[in-house]
C-alpha cells in the first residue's frame, strides 16, 4: 500500500495549495484596500498564515 492511497483526497497537495494561494491573495487584498482599518490590521497575519500553509502543504503527496 503506497502513501498516496492513505491520504484523503481533500488532503492532497493540489486543493490545499489552491486554498493557501486564496488565503495569500485575501491577505494582499486586505492590505491594499482603503475601506476598513481592521482588515488592514489583520492583513499581514493573514498573508503570513497563507505562506506558512503553502510551505507546509507543498510537502504533501500529489
Amino acid at each position: 500500500m503506497s502513501i498516496k492511497s492513505r491520504w484523503p483526497r481533500w488532503l492532497r497537495r493540489g486543493p490545499l495549495e489552491m486554498a493557501a494561494c486564496v488565503v495569500i491573495a485575501l491577505g494582499i487584498f486586505m492590505m491594499l484596500q482603503p475601506f476598513a482599518l481592521v482588515l488592514f490590521t489583520w492583513s499581514f497575519v493573514t498573508t503570513l498564515a497563507g505562506v506558512v500553509m503553502f510551505t507546509i502543504v507543498s510537502k504533501f503527496p500529489d
